[in-house]
């Protein structure tokens, strides 16, 4: 999500071979699952790898320091099984989300991913499927399904398969699907490679600088650049600190989540045209807003950690959802929350937001 990606990649691939019957299932596998491109590619050092570990020496990965800790094995995947050769890399389209049903906010500005149920589950799902039906198989060989949860640089497979370009907003783009999609894989012992050379994608960003320019925090300091500790959705979903003083008011109406970087790429606009509506700056729906944000200020803990168990916004937790809920009333105005933000004043971690809240909702327009 936020952070590091991938510098200026170029790469040859090594020859092999992939039974016919193989791909054949892989295909109809795929067709039948809500995938919108696939591929593969062998395991061996990133070509990423010497630019993120730049990256995390110049400490842009923020509080999230489990991604120093998880170095080694994204340095070697075949760490997390040394019988590990081959990728199958997939890509799932989120936009609209297929597991949005159900997802209880209607009204709160929440990233395309987040607005179904849990990607790392779902996902997870399909990918355990295929997984056991390879085992069956090929039952002396190994699978293991993964997603950005586990300790692998799946961009960084993803472009080696040719599934898209690293856009300077760090995203894997392609041109025909964009970049609303999430990545899955599994690591295999199977041999993967085509008999012929993958092609990668090469980069179609030319000169467009859209998504850097719009990025409300710069948290994009140069191309495919991230600052984590400035990016939104670092800021309402990673951290567990409330915000500097001077990123609060930048965050705007995101409750969860930023997505401004893919919204106003060409590529995505090309794909997606009208269903890429505007963040809800215009506060149409007010009152779902308001009444939202009035149920997450004045649950407890526990009601917010059921009603949103299973949505990627149960990793925020409690304390990240009811400030999130401060920022987002305060940066828009609405004063008829005040009692409930009057309430966490003597909060051990949210008095000073409540109180800095406050002065942001009485100051004269």
């Amino acid at each position: 999500m936020t952070g590091s990606l991938i510098g200026c990649l170029n790469m040859s691939q090594d020859s092999g071979t992939i039974p016919f019957e193989l791909q054949n299932h892989l295909d109809q596998w795929v067709s039948s699952r809500p995938i919108s491109h696939w591929g593969k590619t062998d395991l061996k050092t990133p070509l990423s790898l010497e630019f993120y570990k730049t990256w995390l020496d110049q400490g842009y990965n923020a509080s999230m320091d489990y991604l120093k800790t998880h170095l080694p094995l994204k340095s070697n995947p075949k760490l997390l099984g040394v019988s590990l050769k081959s990728s199958l890399i997939f890509c799932f389209p989120y936009l609209p989300h297929p597991e949005g049903e159900d997802f209880p906010l209607k009204g709160l500005q929440v990233a395309q991913y987040a607005k179904g149920n849990d990607y790392h589950f779902w996902i997870k799902k399909h990918l355990s499927e295929l997984s056991a039906d390879l085992k069956t198989r090929y039952p002396e060989e190994e699978f293991l399904v993964l997603t950005d949860s586990g300790p692998i640089m799946e961009r960084d497979l993803a472009y080696r398969a040719g599934l898209g370009w690293i856009g300077k907003n760090t995203c894997l783009i392609d041109r025909k699907e964009g970049s609303y999609f999430l990545i899955g894989e599994i690591l295999t012992s199977l041999p993967l490679q085509n008999n012929l050379e993958i092609q990668v994608q090469p980069d179609f960003c030319g000169t467009c600088t859209a998504c850097i320019e719009i990025c409300p925090t710069q948290a994009i300091k140069e191309p495919r650049l991230i600052d984590a500790g400035l990016c939104i959705s670092y800021l309402t979903i990673e951290s567990r600190e409330v915000p500097p003083k001077e990123l609060r008011s930048k965050i705007g109406n995101w409750f969860f989540g930023c997505d401004l970087c893919q919204s106003v790429c060409p590529w995505n606009k090309k794909v997606f045209k009208s269903l890429l509506a505007p963040p809800n700056d215009n506060l149409e729906n007010k009152t779902d807003v308001t009444n939202e944000l009035q149920m997450i200020l004045s649950s407890s803990g526990k009601t917010l950690t059921r009603l949103f168990k299973g949505t990627p916004l149960h990793r925020a937790g409690p304390f990240g959802l009811k400030r999130n809920a401060m920022l987002v009333a305060a940066n828009l105005k609405i004063t008829e929350l005040e009692p409930e933000i009057e309430t966490y004043l003597s909060h051990e971690k949210l008095g000073e937001l409540a109180e800095w809240c406050l002065k942001e909702l009485r100051k004269p327009v």
